[in-house]
């Protein structure tokens, strides 16, 4: 389920622009249909995603997207306390953009459905150009409201709300470089964990030594992160990206997130686009997250979320786009097709394997190797320009 919604926010990045964003213009109309898909930590998800963005007049620009997930396997939590699952994930966006001079106004809608959770969220945006366009500032709030409920229980139904504001500050400092500086505030409430996730604790009396039970989450969470980013224009038309973010939560949550990219056109008509990044994460555990707690109800609130965890990430990857010759081009417009691939390694610190009691040897409850996983992210769209 979070997980889902985690990989459709990554791969759903291509479909946005820019991170960098400079004068008040429209946005570019366009049509793009997108395969993406996610293997790794034994679940698979895929799916098609299509967006179709279309202007009317010099002020509006309209926007719709669908994206579906389709989630087959199970991840470790589940070998652990389940068995194989398959669902799927229905979203649809719908968004507006009204330009006045120098000035942006951006609606957006979006409802996501499962079998098991209903999301909804409302989303308005406002950026102003100042100084002929060398400096923009926007603004961005968002709602959300959640329903969850849990597959074999009818009688449970939970609600979660989120509310997040942001506040960014886009500079053009020289013809060839353009920075970033942006903060944002996020406050959920209401029902914030998996209802299928359980943690685990010490018992003798089990014949591994330890049982479950269900986590227990507190019901608010705030949050705050600070984002710098910066484009550089090489002298040889490429362009380098970089990126550093930093986020706390009331969780006792913090991260580092560290990101370069690497932008290469072969040619002066920009026929072929290569593009490489790499990505580095790093985050401390919460402060009730624990692999192994030493008994029944041994604390108020609980978790053993692996995303809650100490971890690591290290995300490689490459692209490539081509835009097709006149002759192959559908409807006589721009058509570029595009393909990125991500590999991402996963190395969680105070996670634990537990499947390993599966197997003949016998290990003791907290000595069982810390869990790692690699995933693969591949991407691949069709864009026309309208």
């Amino acid at each position: 389920m979070a997980v889902t919604r985690l990989i459709a926010r990554s791969a759903g990045l291509l479909l946005l622009g820019p991170l960098v964003a400079v004068a008040a213009v429209l946005p570019e109309e366009r049509a793009d249909v997108m395969y993406h898909g996610y293997s790794g930590g034994g679940v698979t998800i895929d799916g098609p995603s299509v967006l179709v963005r279309k202007n009317l007049g010099n002020s509006l620009s309209l926007s719709a997207n669908y994206y579906v997930d389709m989630i087959s396997g199970a991840s470790i939590d589940v070998e652990a306390t389940a068995s194989e699952y398959s669902e799927q994930r229905d979203e649809f966006s719908l968004g507006a953009d009204y330009l006045v001079d120098k000035t942006s106004i951006s609606i957006g809608y979006t409802n996501s459905s499962e079998n098991d959770y209903e999301a909804q969220t409302l989303a308005f945006g406002i950026s102003q150009g100042f100084f002929g366009d060398l400096s923009t500032i926007g603004l961005r709030v968002s709602y959300g409201s959640d329903d969850v409920f849990r597959n074999g229980d009818d009688n449970f139904a939970a609600e979660a709300q989120h509310r997040r504001y942001s506040l960014s500050w886009n500079q053009i400092l020289t013809q060839k470089l353009i920075a970033e500086l942006s903060v944002e505030t996020v406050a959920d409430e209401g029902f914030l964990n998996n209802p299928y996730r359980s943690v685990r604790y010490l018992d003798a009396a089990s014949g591994t030594g330890f049982s479950y039970q269900a986590e227990f989450y507190p019901t608010t969470r705030n949050s705050d992160a600070i984002s710098v980013r910066a484009k550089y224009r090489l002298p040889y038309r490429a362009a380098i990206k970089a990126e550093y973010r930093r986020y706390a939560d009331s969780w006792g949550i913090a991260a580092d997130n560290m990101e370069f990219r690497y932008t290469h056109p072969l040619k002066e008509q920009d026929e072929w686009i290569l593009e490489g990044k790499i990505r580095y994460y790093q985050q401390n555990n919460a402060d009730f997250y624990s692999d192994l707690f030493p008994y029944l109800n041994a604390t108020s609130f609980r978790a053993r979320d692996k995303e809650l965890s100490n971890y690591t990430t290290l995300a490689l990857g490459i692209g490539v786009s081509y835009e097709l010759p006149q002759r192959w081009s559908l409807l006589n417009r721009r058509n570029t097709i595009n393909l990125y691939w991500d590999h991402i390694l996963f190395d969680y610190e105070d996670f634990l394997d537990v499947t390993v009691h599966g197997g003949s040897t016998s290990i003791n409850p907290g000595a069982e190797p810390a869990y790692s996983f690699s995933a693969n992210v591949i991407r691949l769209f069709w864009s026309m320009r309208l």
